[in-house]
């Protein structure tokens, strides 16, 4: 290796560097009778063939007009020579932009979504008329599919009901898009024909019960393999994962079935259901004796029964010693179904015809209507002598 020829080349770059800074130092830069586009075109030729630093200088305001750490081809950004200011952004300046950002609400499967907004219930009849028969009920934030409108009602569909609501009482639009994103809740629907309901996240828990398919049971937590869900008043209730499908959902509007008798129902049977019919979406309160303010299963079942001169104990598990066992294919409308477990009745509902009990469920759903099979009945009693 020639030392020589390294040592040379180091002393011709010393010098070449020393040759520019001795380039810089020695130039008067007057930028006088000069645009800023002059001066910008000046500095960058400047730049470009020394490839250094250039803090440049206004020699009568003795001011920078910019600096820079440009390396070869790069520019200074020179916009107001007068004022030595520079195009380039000050450090955390941001440019403005006053669109506001698209938000983007959950439909929860609706395209014209309406909320019930009342306090207790909202009638859906089958006319657009006050004087129309009822088919069915929605309590407060309940949603519906609006299907059409027509003079000051809308005809909609909610969960099983079909028939027309005062648009008085509905919210659409945006704001029931809004309500709806709170109201949502997650629910587990059964797949199967019949779904175990387990103390405990395990296949060894105690079986508390059977839910048919296609029943909702709201949803407390989702876990590895299990769901969590309430459950008639149980602290710990759980389904398998594999037999419920979970989403979020929004409650939806309770049909009344038109219920058509026979000669053999009595008078009183049909009004017992009908007047026990007008609490659906009131409030469930462990221990309430109030039809209107809250109650429990039992405390249902022992008020409404109450106005009809029929006296019952008031828990679950001792109203059927006041009546008679029947077969559950002898029901008639305003007997009762009484369920439960391996412990004994733990919840009562009232029989309202076709399938259909009413009865105070839980906290969530307060009184509403259920298949009577929603999960599997320990006994029917009948408390009427007909």
């Amino acid at each position: 290796m020639n030392f020589n020829n390294i040592n040379r080349e180091i002393i011709a770059g010393v010098t070449t560097a020393l040759t520019a800074c001795v380039l810089i130092t020695s130039i008067s830069w007057d930028f006088s009778d000069q645009t800023a586009e002059d001066v910008k075109t000046e500095i960058v030729s400047f730049q470009s063939s020394a490839g250094a630093s250039a803090a440049i200088t206004d020699a009568e305001d003795n001011t920078i007009a910019g600096a820079s750490e440009a390396v070869s081809g790069d520019t200074v950004g020179v916009v107001d020579v007068e004022n030595n200011t520079v195009g380039q952004p000050l450090e955390g300046e941001t440019s403005e932009n006053t669109e506001e950002p698209e938000v983007v609400y959950e439909t929860f499967g609706y395209t014209n979504l309406g909320l019930a907004d009342v306090e207790g219930n909202l009638n859906v009849r089958k006319k657009a008329s006050t004087g129309s028969s009822v088919v069915g009920k929605l309590t407060k934030y309940a949603a519906c599919e609006i299907l059409g409108e027509e003079d000051g009602w809308y005809k909609i569909e909610s969960g099983n009901v079909e028939g027309y609501v005062s648009a008085d009482y509905i919210i659409t639009g945006e704001e029931a898009l809004i309500i709806a994103q709170t109201e949502a809740r997650l629910m587990a629907t059964v797949t199967t024909n019949s779904l175990r309901v387990r103390k405990e996240p395990s296949t060894d828990a105690k079986k508390l019960s059977n839910v048919a398919k296609g029943e909702e049971l709201n949803v407390i937590e989702v876990l590895n393999g299990w769901v969590k869900v309430e459950f008639d008043g149980y602290e710990e209730a759980y389904v398998s994962s594999d037999y419920v499908t979970v989403e979020k959902k929004l409650k939806t509007g309770n049909t009344l079935d038109e219920l058509r008798y026979g000669g053999e129902i009595s008078d009183v049977r049909i009004d017992l259901v009908n007047y026990a019919l007008q609490f659906v979406g009131n409030r469930y309160v462990w221990g309430g004796n109030s039809l209107t303010n809250g109650v429990d299963c039992s405390g249902f079942t022992k008020q409404v029964y109450k106005k009809f001169g029929i006296t019952l104990p008031r828990t679950s598990y001792t109203q059927p010693s006041a009546g008679k066992k029947i077969k559950a294919s002898a029901a008639k409308p305003g007997d009762l179904f009484f369920y439960g477990d391996s412990d004994g009745i733990n919840h009562v509902a009232i029989y309202i015809g076709n399938g259909k009990v009413v009865h105070a469920a839980n906290k969530r759903d307060g009184i509403k209507i259920s298949n009577a099979y929603y999960r599997t009945p320990i006994c029917v009693v009948t408390y009427f002598n007909d």
